[in-house]
C-alpha cells in the first residue's frame, strides 16, 4: 500500500459525485414529503426556533436532552418561518456535512489505497440510502459522522506529521547540530483542527465524550513519548495546554448548562426528558425494559445486525450479505494492518480504529444506558433508533476498501502477466457493480432508517392533518389568541397552524406554563391537551371555565381535544 497524493481532478470528481448524490436526495425527499418523517427532526427544528420565538427568549430554549449544537448550527435558518415549518432549514447543514464526510472518506482511504478501492469505499458510503435519506432531515448523525471522520483524518495526518517533522529535526541536528530545529507549525495545525472538532463532536452527540476522551489521550501519550526522547516543545507548547482546556471544559460547561438552567447538573441523564426516565414511563411493569437489557452481549449482537441492515440490502430480512460485508470489512482492516511494513504508517493506521468505536458504545448503551433499538429481524419485531447503525458505515466502507485492495494487490501477483493485469480491473468493475446493486436493493425494499420514519409519521399524521385546521378555524375570531399546549408532543402543528411559537405558552415557558396550569382560563383562550398530560389535568380540574370545541384520535397515541374559554369564545363572537 503506497500513499498517493489526490490531484485536483480527482478531488473535484469526487465533490461534484457527493454533490449530485445529496442534491437528488434533497429533491427525492422533497418531493415525498419526507424531511419531517421524524419526530425527533420536527423536535429539533421546535428547539432551535424556539430560541428566539418564544414567550421567554434565551439560550435554555435549547432544552436539557439533547447536545446544543446541531440546533446552534439551525438558528440562522429556521428564523424563515417556511423554512421551519417544511424542514427546508434542515437542508443546508446537513447536505453539507454529508458531503463534508464523503469527502473525509475518501481522504482518509487515500492515504493507503489507489483511487479504485478508495472510489469503492466512497461509494459504498456515500450512496447508502439510509445516509443520502438522512442528509435531507435534521436528524444528528449526518453532522456527527462528519466530525468523526475528521477527527480520524486529522489524527492520520498529524500522527504521519509527527514522524515527518521528527526525522527532518533529527537529520537537522546530525548535519548541523547548533542550527534550529525544524517548524512543527504543520502538527500544530492539525492538532488545533482535531481539538476543534472533538468540542464540536462532544456538544453534538454524547458518543462525542468517548471519542474525545480516547482520542485526547492518545494525543497526549503521544506526544509525551516524544517528550521522553528529548523532544519536549509539543508537549509543553501553549496550544496543547489550551486545547486540553477546551476539551476538557466542553462536557463541563453542558453540566453547568444543566445545574443553572434546570437545577440538577445530571438533568440531561436523569430528568423527566431523559432516556431513562421515557423507558421507565413505556416500559410494562414486571416485563423486559427491551432486547439486549444488562446484556452487552446480545446488545452487541443487534447493534451489529442493525448496521447490516443499515448497510447492505436484506431479501427477506435475513441478510446473510450482510453478515458477509461486516466481517469482510472487519477483515480487511486487520489485513491493512498486518501487511503494512512501514511502522509510522501502521501508527497512523491505528487511529482509524476510532471508526470501530460505535460498536461497544451501543452495546453499552443497549445494556445499560436505555437506548434500545429494534428492527423487524429480532423481537419485538418493529423499528426504533435503527439509525444508530449507520455510525459504523465509515469503518465498514474504509475496511471494504482495504479488502478491494489486497484482493487486488493478491491478483496482481500471478505470475502469468496478462492475467495478472487484467483480473485486478475485472475484480474492480465487479465490485463497483455490486455496489450499485446493492444499493439499488436497498432502495426497491426501502431503507429501514426511511421506513422507520415513515411509520412515524404515519403515526402523528392524523392530528396532523386535523388540529391545525380545528385551530384555525378558531383563531378567525382572535388571530392573535394565546394558545395552550404542550409543544414537545406534536410540535409541527403549531407550524401547520401557522401562528408563531411565542403565540403559545408551552411547557418550556417554565414559570409562565405552570401559572397558565394553576389558571389556564386566565392565560390562555385556547387549549389544545393529550388524554393524561398537566394540560388535560389542569383543564379538567377547571372545566366549568371551557367548551369543548373538539376531539381527535388516533390509533396507538392519546386523544386529543380543543378547548376554549367560555369567557373568551363569548366576548369574540360578539365583537365579531
Amino acid at each position: 500500500m503506497t500513499e498517493k497524493s489526490i490531484s485536483n481532478a480527482e478531488g473535484w470528481a469526487v465533490l461534484a459525485f457527493c454533490m449530485a448524490a445529496s442534491v437528488a436526495a434533497i429533491l427525492w425527499s422533497w418531493r415525498h414529503g419526507s424531511m419531517l418523517n421524524y419526530g425527533d427532526a420536527v423536535a429539533h427544528l421546535h428547539i432551535a426556533r424556539r430560541v428566539f420565538d418564544s414567550r421567554t427568549p434565551r439560550f435554555s430554549e435549547l432544552g436539557s436532552v439533547w447536545l446544543p449544537l446541531p440546533h446552534i448550527l439551525l438558528l440562522p435558518f429556521v428564523q424563515n418561518y417556511r423554512w421551519w415549518a417544511t424542514g427546508l432549514a434542515a437542508v443546508i447543514p446537513s447536505s453539507l456535512s454529508y458531503i463534508a464526510s464523503c469527502a473525509g472518506i475518501y481522504r482518509l482511504a487515500r492515504n493507503w489505497l489507489s483511487p479504485a478501492p478508495a472510489g469503492l469505499a466512497l461509494v459504498f458510503f456515500a450512496l447508502n440510502p439510509n445516509l443520502l435519506y438522512l442528509q435531507t432531515t435534521v436528524m444528528t448523525e449526518p453532522l456527527f459522522l462528519c466530525e468523526v471522520i475528521w477527527i480520524v483524518v486529522w489524527l492520520v495526518e498529524w500522527r504521519a506529521a509527527i514522524d515527518r517533522e521528527t526525522a527532518a529535526a533529527s537529520f537537522e541536528l546530525r548535519s548541523a547540530p547548533s542550527a534550529p530545529r525544524s517548524s512543527i507549525a504543520h502538527s500544530g495545525r492539525l492538532q488545533a483542527c482535531i481539538a476543534a472538532a472533538l468540542v464540536a463532536a462532544i456538544f453534538t452527540r454524547y458518543d462525542g465524550w468517548i471519542i474525545a476522551l480516547i482520542a485526547w489521550s492518545g494525543v497526549a501519550i503521544t506526544l509525551l513519548r516524544h517528550a521522553a526522547k528529548r523532544e519536549r516543545g509539543r508537549l509543553a507548547s501553549p496550544a496543547f495546554w489550551l486545547a486540553t482546556l477546551a476539551i476538557a471544559a466542553a462536557p463541563l460547561l453542558w453540566f453547568l448548562y444543566n445545574s443553572v438552567c434546570f437545577g440538577d447538573w445530571l438533568y440531561f441523564a436523569r430528568g423527566p426528558y431523559s432516556a431513562h426516565a421515557i423507558e421507565l414511563r413505556t416500559t410494562a411493569p414486571g416485563s423486559l425494559p427491551h432486547p439486549g437489557w444488562h446484556s452487552p452481549w446480545v446488545a452487541l449482537l443487534y447493534y451489529l445486525k442493525v448496521s447490516e441492515l443499515d448497510s447492505v440490502a436484506a431479501p427477506g430480512w435475513s441478510n446473510f450479505w450482510g453478515s458477509i460485508v461486516v466481517a469482510g470489512a472487519a477483515l480487511g482492516a486487520a489485513g491493512a494492518w498486518l501487511v503494512e511494513k512501514s511502522a509510522a504508517r501502521r501508527r497512523a493506521l491505528a487511529w482509524t480504529l476510532l471508526l470501530w468505536l460505535p460498536a461497544p458504545f451501543y452495546a453499552w448503551s443497549v445494556a445499560y444506558g436505555s437506548v434500545p433499538i429494534f428492527f423487524p429481524a429480532w423481537w419485538p419485531y418493529t423499528w426504533y433508533n435503527t439509525r444508530y447503525g449507520l455510525e459504523l458505515l465509515p469503518a465498514l466502507a474504509l475496511g471494504l476498501g482495504f479488502a478491494a485492495q489486497l484482493a487486488a494487490d493478491g491478483l496482481r501477483r500471478i505470475k502469468r502477466q496478462s492475467v495478472a493485469v487484467v483480473l485486478p480491473k475485472l475484480a474492480f468493475t465487479f465490485l463497483f457493480a455490486v455496489a450499485g446493486l446493492n444499493v439499488s436493493a436497498l432502495l426497491r425494499s426501502d431503507p429501514v432508517v426511511y421506513i422507520e420514519g415513515t411509520k412515524n409519521a404515519d403515526a402523528r399524521q392524523p392530528y396532523d392533518d386535523a388540529i391545525p385546521p380545528a385551530l384555525k378555524s378558531l383563531l378567525i375570531l382572535d388571530p392573535h389568541a394565546t394558545v395552550l399546549m404542550n409543544t414537545s408532543i406534536y410540535p409541527e402543528i403549531v407550524a401547520f397552524t401557522g401562528i408563531p411559537l411565542r403565540q403559545t405558552i408551552n411547557e418550556s415557558d417554565l414559570e409562565i406554563y405552570r401559572s397558565a396550569l394553576a389558571a389556564p382560563a386566565s392565560h390562555a383562550a385556547i387549549i389544545v391537551a393529550f388524554d393524561g398530560d398537566e394540560i388535560d389535568k389542569a383543564v379538567k380540574a377547571h372545566l366549568a371555565d371551557f367548551t369543548l370545541m373538539g376531539r381527535f384520535t388516533a390509533k396507538n397515541q392519546p386523544s386529543a381535544a380543543i378547548y376554549a374559554s367560555t369567557k373568551w369564545l363569548d366576548r369574540s363572537r360578539v365583537s365579531f
